[in-house]
């Protein structure tokens, strides 16, 4: 078989299952259509879900106990795998779950399980064999029992419970159910198991026993294990009972409604246009710069799109605007990676290689970047998926899964792709485009006036901040997921369906205010949120709906609403950012046996995530959700743009010459990847300036800081990266190189 022969079939196969991938990406398969476009889970903002209502059986909780409920609440959500469920407040005592992609509220209501209040019952005298589930029954009511002191533990004790299995005396493995006190528990639970060994403690939810294991001996490290003769599915539940029981405040559903996306149609079919047209210039431009490495990376990019929609089906990831960000930051890296590779392979050529020999040199001289940006990044997504909640832990997945498929599709598809067609043909110095040497810039020698501007930049994020403190009492433009504010639930008349565009123009209409608009599905009604409303605006907008809408005043209910974004989950966000950071700086600092490489690697990200925080602060750019995601997006897109100059400083000092500098070696090295780091940007650019141009408002409000992020990113892989290395380099004295 000749090379053209051999070339061909490749292609055919390449072009085989590229065709199939797209296939189930865009119709699917099985009558489900499994693994298609239409199947991906969106999230409340992009597709609607449901919405719950709780409100506490306690008439007046305190601030501390509607805290703590809302944050093991948002764990318990998260933990049913609605990775993208917002948990907030609402008036004094209520409490909303909104469960993205969901369909059926009762469905939902039974998936979480009904939120009651548990106890840990002393079994003798207080319980006996009979009809239920676990087989025995209360033979005294919750209150005699209370005033007998017969309750050892209440949901407060409990830290968590979960379902496992451990090795038996017989070597047979057995369900069990895992469970951990806190500290106060730990003592309680100590001393009632020692004064109660071979008694039955009955564990009662909601009134009823849902199980009463036997105290086998004492127990005083604050954990337990329940065993018995349940299967897996009955330890889950049992576990699952526990954790929801653990909630500080007793909860009874109030309402929950089907409601559509927050974002709404338009915003949803404007983002996936702008999606389209920055994908295709991009499959141009890659094409056109690079001819047929471009025309290879093109399709491997189309096969990543592909397999990015199947596994996002398939592992029935929950897809909101936050998720989006991580896809964009993929697709990012995935154009970055094939970019670096083909500059290798045109920089092979250009020394005189052959094109076969400049391939292969190509990819095993970029792979070491390559690897190395996706792991620090992909080390960051994991950090933050296990820290984190919410939003973030749908950002990480996204991010984790593109990354992952980056890697696949540049290092292993373009590279099957790129020798298919050299051996069919293209095999033409020429076809491999221009080959640009680089110019040997002294860009170290303006380390002064890159201080400078980047001083001037930070010193305009602190002002920003601090105007804002001054004039309106926050440093940043809070938003609803931050603040909270006023929600209002709204029902119409039955001739009046109006659309969420035309209710946001009623509210900026009637006082001023942007709003947040969710339609209720199978009722004629609209759950409207602003920031917090004055008792005057409140009547102005009540007023506004009464006389444009024929809305009875009666059925307008009215309430206040904490942020979405709770203090916990900030911290979360904080400890996961924190700790993702100095994990990636132990990576970095590990493959390049350098800690000045480490230590700057993470002052330049600071020093790109500053420059953004500028832009919400002197735009006054609304602060959300979306925040989060994109500086976490910032975050990743710099650590591997940071790893793609290093990568070169640390191959070039492998290869010194004598009369050679530093400040030489970070020259070169800045000025080899300068066209890396101007395409990349520019293929990213566009991805993100699509969406600005297109897409509706709320989704420029995303977008809009992310370009200036993209535009740092560079800036700083250029000016300040190399920099910042050779001051470290001079005052670390472990950084010297072996």
């Amino acid at each position: 078989m000749n090379h053209k022969t051999k070339g061909a079939l490749k292609l055919l196969l390449t072009l085989f299952v590229g065709a199939a991938i797209l296939f189930v990406a865009v119709v699917g398969v099985g009558q489900d259509k499994k693994g298609s476009v239409k199947g991906v889970h969106l999230g409340l903002d992009l597709a609607g879900g449901v919405s719950i209502t709780y409100e506490t059986v306690k008439e007046d909780p305190t601030a501390e106990e509607m805290k703590d409920t809302i944050y093991k609440l948002q764990k318990r959500v998260d933990d049913s795998g609605q990775t993208e469920a917002n948990v907030y407040q609402e008036g004094a005592n209520r409490i909303n779950v909104d469960i993205p992609g969901a369909t059926d509220a009762e469905e939902t209501l039974k998936a979480l399980g009904k939120v009651g209040e548990i106890f840990f019952v002393l079994g003798t005298g207080n319980i006996t064999t009979g009809e239920s589930e676990s087989g025995y029954v209360l033979t005294k009511t919750l209150e005699e029992i209370r005033e007998k002191g017969d309750i050892i533990l209440d949901g407060t004790d409990i830290a968590g419970a979960e379902a496992g299995f451990y090795t038996n005396q017989m070597g047979l493995s057995e369900n069990v159910v895992s469970l951990t006190l806190n500290e106060v528990g730990a003592k309680k639970f100590g001393t009632a198991t020692a004064k109660h060994v071979g008694e039955a403690i009955a564990i009662v939810y909601d009134g009823k026993v849902v199980s009463a294991p036997v105290v086998q001996q004492a127990l005083t490290d604050g954990k337990a294990q329940i065993t018995g003769r349940f299967d897996a599915e009955e330890a889950n539940n049992l576990a699952t009972t526990i954790r929801v029981g653990a909630l500080p405040l007793e909860l009874r559903e109030l309402r929950s409604n089907v409601v559509g996306a927050s974002l709404g149609q338009e915003a949803v079919s404007t983002s996936l246009t702008a999606a389209v047209i920055g994908l295709v210039l991009v499959l141009i431009f890659m094409a056109f710069r690079y001819r047929v490495p471009g025309v290879a990376a093109d399709l491997a990019l189309c096969i990543y799109v592909g397999l990015m929609v199947v596994c996002l089906n398939l592992l029935e990831v929950t897809l909101t605007l936050p998720g989006l960000a991580g896809i964009i930051l993929s697709i990012g890296m995935a154009v970055d990676a094939n970019i670096i590779i083909f500059s290798r392979i045109q920089e092979e050529i250009g020394v005189g290689k052959t094109v076969r020999t400049a391939i292969r040199l190509g990819f095993s001289k970029a792979f070491s970047a390559i690897v190395d940006g996706n792991i620090t990044t992909l080390i960051a997504a994991a950090v933050l998926y296990m820290l984190g909640s919410g939003t973030i832990k749908g950002f990480a997945t996204t991010l984790a899964l593109g990354i992952v498929l980056s890697m696949f599709t540049a290092l292993a598809v373009t590279r099957f792709i790129l020798y298919a067609l050299y051996d069919f043909g293209f095999d033409n110095e020429k076809s491999f485009g221009q080959v640009v040497g680089y110019k040997q810039v002294e860009f170290t020698k303006h380390g002064k006036k890159y201080a400078l501007i980047s001083g001037m930049l930070i010193l305009a994020c602190v002002a920003g901040m601090l105007v804002g403190k001054f004039t309106t009492g926050e440093i940043l433009a809070y938003g609803l997921d931050f603040k909270g504010g006023t929600a209002m639930t709204v029902t119409f008349p039955g001739d009046v369906e109006p659309t969420i565009s035309e209710l946001e123009g009623a509210v900026r209409t009637a006082i001023g205010e942007e709003a947040t608009v969710n339609l209720v599905n199978g009722a004629n009604a609209a759950m409207i949120k602003t920031k917090e409303l004055s008792e005057e605006k409140r009547a102005a907008l009540t007023n506004y709906l009464v006389d444009s809408y024929n809305v009875n005043e009666a059925e307008i209910e009215i309430q206040s609403i904490s942020g979405t974004v709770s203090g916990e989950m900030k911290r979360d966000a904080i400890v996961a950012v924190l700790v993702a950071t100095v994990c990636m700086l132990i990576y970095i600092w590990f493959r390049f046996s350098n800690l000045a490489f480490a230590a700057s690697a993470v002052l330049a990200l600071i020093h790109d995530v500053l420059i953004v925080l500028m832009i919400y602060s002197v735009g006054r750019v609304s602060v959300g959700n979306t925040f989060i995601a994109c500086m976490l997006t910032i975050v990743g897109y710099s650590i591997n743009a940071t790893i793609v100059v290093f990568d070169r400083i640390r191959e070039n000092l492998k290869e010194q010459l004598k009369k050679e500098t530093f400040r030489d070696i970070v020259n070169k090295s800045i000025a080899q990847t300068f066209t890396r780091n101007i395409y990349t940007s520019l293929t990213t650019f566009v991805m993100v300036a699509a969406l600005v141009i297109f897409g509706v408002n709320s989704i420029r409000e995303f977008a809009f800081p992310l370009m200036a992020g993209i535009i740092c990113g560079a800036y700083s892989s250029i000016c300040i990266t190399g920099l910042l290395w050779l001051k470290l380099r001079e005052k670390l004295p472990q950084a010297e190189e072996e």
